[in-house]
């Protein structure tokens, strides 16, 4: 399973959107989401692979790209040492998101994932999908002005992973 994830607000902080593409072989799922009120770039990075994580109906090996050093450096280097310091930084200050780190480790619990670092808008095709798709749940949030755990549009009936 490959996902590739984004997301951003306009203003930061500010209303925001999640994208997520799922990729396994032939099939792939499109996923956004957003919130109209007051967010952050972080939390919608975040919320991304949550998402798309929380998606997967099975424990799968995934390779999970996002364009986020924050998300990627989070899950891969600091959440373990904030966790055993009581969610404090080094500096002993309370983590910032600590609801969604302590989300994306429990959605990564049961699947084997291996994070990943790209360059955003470098031509990458699903990074730049991922990128689109935050960009609509943005705007679908906008429209509906309710907050939206995620519309989900798909180009194949089978569920993947």
């Amino acid at each position: 399973m490959i996902i590739h994830t984004d997301g951003g607000c306009r203003p930061n902080p500010g209303p925001g959107g999640w994208g997520a593409v799922l990729r396994q072989r032939q099939h792939v799922r499109e996923m956004c989401g957003g919130d109209p009120g007051e967010t952050s770039n972080n939390r919608m990075e975040l919320t991304a692979p949550i998402m798309a994580l929380e998606a997967l109906t099975r424990p799968v090996m995934v390779h999970l790209y996002t364009d986020s050093t924050y998300v990627r450096n989070g899950i891969t280097k600091w959440v373990l040492g904030w966790e055993r310091n009581g969610w404090q930084t080094a500096a002993k200050q309370p983590v910032k998101n600590v609801d969604l780190w302590k989300r994306l480790q429990l959605a990564c619990a049961g699947h084997r994932v291996e994070w990943f670092w790209v360059k955003g808008h470098s031509g990458i095709a699903d990074n730049e999908l991922a990128d689109e798709l935050a960009t609509r749940g943005l705007e679908e949030a906008l429209y509906s002005r309710t907050t939206s755990s995620g519309s989900l549009s798909g180009r194949s009936p089978l569920q993947l992973g």
